[in-house]
C-alpha cells in the first residue's frame, strides 16, 4: 500500500517545548520590599526631628498655659496644676481685649496695602519692557532679601527725632513743626511706621508670586476682550483675576500669618510702645511672660494666638471652597 503526500503543503513544523515555569524568588521580593521601604527610612529622621521641633514647643506651652508657672516654678520646677485659670485671667483682663482690637486692626491694615500695592506692582511688571522688568524684579528681590533686623534699624534711622531723613525732608518742605519730632513717642506715628515696614518688606514677596501667575493668562484672552471693547477694568475682573485667583488666594492666606504674628519689627523698634500703642498679641504673650514674670500667662495668651490665627483661616477657607462650590 502506498502512501501519497502532497508535493504543494509545507510540512508541518515542530512545536518549542515551552520552558518551564520560573519560580517566584523570595530573596527578589524581599529585596523589592526593603528597596521600596529605603526612602522612608532615608526621610524618617528629617520628619522626626521637624515633628519634635514643631510639636514639643506646642505641647510644652500648652502644658504651661495650665500650670502655674513663674520665675520660682522656673528654677524649682514644682509647678501646680490649675487647669483654665490662666485663661479665665487672661479673657477678664480688659487690657487684652484691647490689644486682639489692635492686633487684628494691625492684620487688616497690612493685608490689605500689601495685596493692593503687589497686585499693581505685578500688572506694571508685565507691561514693562525686558530690560526694565529685570531691573523692577531685581529690586524687588533685594528688598526682599534684606534681613529683618537690617530693615528695622534702617527704619529707625529713616524716622529718627534729630538725624532721621524724614524730618530733615519735611523741614525743607516749609513744614517747620517737624523739627526734631519725635515719631516713636507718638502711638498713631509708631503703629503707621511699623504698618509701612510691615508693606515695604512683604510687598516683594507678594508681587513676584502674582506676576508669575500672570505670565499663566493666555494672550489670546486679552486680545479678544479688547477687539470686543471691554475696558481695563474690566478685563482684570473678568479675565485676570479669576484666572489668578488660587495664586492670590494662598498669598493673601500666607499674608495673614505673617502679619498676624508679626514680633521682630515691633520688639525691636518700639518693645510695644509708646503706651501699649503698638502691643499686638505676640508682644504682649513675651511681655507678660517676660517683664511680669508669668510665664503660664505668657503661654496662654501664645495658644489663645494661635486659635484665633486658625480661626481666621478657617473661615477664609470656608469662604474660599463655598466660592468655588465645594463644601469644606
Amino acid at each position: 500500500m502506498s502512501v501519497i503526500r502532497d508535493s504543494s503543503a509545507p510540512p508541518a513544523r515542530p512545536r518549542p517545548p515551552s520552558p518551564p515555569a520560573a519560580e517566584p524568588r523570595r530573596g527578589g521580593a524581599r529585596r523589592g520590599g526593603r528597596a521600596g521601604l529605603w526612602p522612608y527610612l532615608l526621610a524618617a529622621p528629617t520628619v522626626l526631628g521637624m515633628l519634635y521641633l514643631l510639636l514639643y514647643p506646642l505641647a510644652r506651652a500648652v502644658l504651661i498655659s495650665l500650670q502655674d508657672f513663674q520665675l520660682r516654678q522656673l528654677i524649682q520646677g514644682d509647678a501646680r496644676f490649675v487647669g483654665l485659670r490662666n485663661y479665665e485671667t487672661l479673657l477678664t483682663d480688659e487690657r487684652f481685649w484691647q490689644v486682639v482690637r489692635r492686633t487684628f486692626l494691625f492684620m487688616a491694615a497690612n493685608v490689605v496695602l500689601i495685596m493692593l500695592l503687589a497686585t499693581l506692582v505685578a500688572l506694571l511688571v508685565e507691561r514693562l519692557g525686558r530690560l526694565w522688568r529685570t531691573a523692577v524684579l531685581s529690586a524687588l528681590v533685594l528688598a526682599w532679601a534684606m534681613p529683618v533686623i537690617a530693615a528695622t534699624t534702617v527704619f529707625q534711622w529713616l524716622f529718627h527725632s534729630e538725624f532721621g531723613i524724614v524730618n530733615w525732608t519735611l523741614r525743607q518742605l516749609g513744614f517747620g513743626s517737624f523739627e526734631r519730632y519725635p515719631w516713636f513717642a507718638h502711638g498713631p506715628a509708631a503703629f503707621t511706621i511699623l504698618v509701612l515696614l510691615i508693606v515695604w518688606q512683604s510687598v516683594p514677596f507678594a508681587a513676584i508670586t502674582l506676576y508669575s501667575a500672570l505670565t499663566t493668562v493666555p494672550a489670546e484672552l486679552y486680545e479678544s476682550a479688547r477687539l470686543d471693547g471691554a475696558s481695563a477694568g474690566r478685563i482684570f475682573r473678568a479675565i485676570t483675576l479669576p484666572m489668578i485667583r488660587p495664586i492670590f488666594m494662598l498669598v493673601l492666606s500666607l499674608e495673614v500669618i505673617w502679619t498676624f504674628k508679626a514680633f521682630v519689627q515691633i520688639w525691636v523698634m518700639t518693645n510695644g510702645g509708646p503706651g501699649d500703642a503698638t502691643t499686638i498679641l505676640p508682644v504682649y504673650a513675651v511681655q507678660t511672660a517676660l517683664s511680669s514674670q508669668r510665664y503660664d500667662l505668657g503661654s496662654a495668651a501664645s495658644m489663645v494666638t494661635v486659635l484665633l490665627m486658625a480661626a481666621v483661616l478657617v473661615l477664609y477657607f470656608r469662604q474660599m471652597f463655598r466660592q468655588e462650590g465645594e463644601t469644606l
